[in-house]
């Protein structure tokens, strides 16, 4: 998802005028768009789908990044000990 600088930065006077504009933009491209005030950045406006996969994605891989610190630190269990704490036959 990469921003195209000429189609998704849009300053906040534009977005007042036609914000639906706005919204389908995000929802069609599936790119945030960049609201700025005064020629600098305040905000961004995304699709909430696409915003809640982000934030899957993002705790998804800091528990990855947290297990192989994990393992790299020593501090495993065994699979027996794991389904036991889990209450998994």
């Amino acid at each position: 998802m990469q921003t195209k600088f000429s189609e998704d930065v849009i300053s906040l006077s534009d977005l007042k005028i036609n914000p639906a504009k706005v919204i389908n933009q995000v929802k069609d491209t599936h790119r945030p768009i960049l609201l700025t005030s005064r020629g600098r950045g305040v905000a961004v406006v995304q699709n909430l789908d696409d915003y809640e996969k982000d934030q899957e994605e993002r705790a998804f891989m800091k528990a990855v990044a947290q297990g192989l610190m994990d393992v790299k630190n020593g501090r495993v269990m065994e699979l027996a000990e794991v389904k036991t704490k889990l209450a998994i036959d």
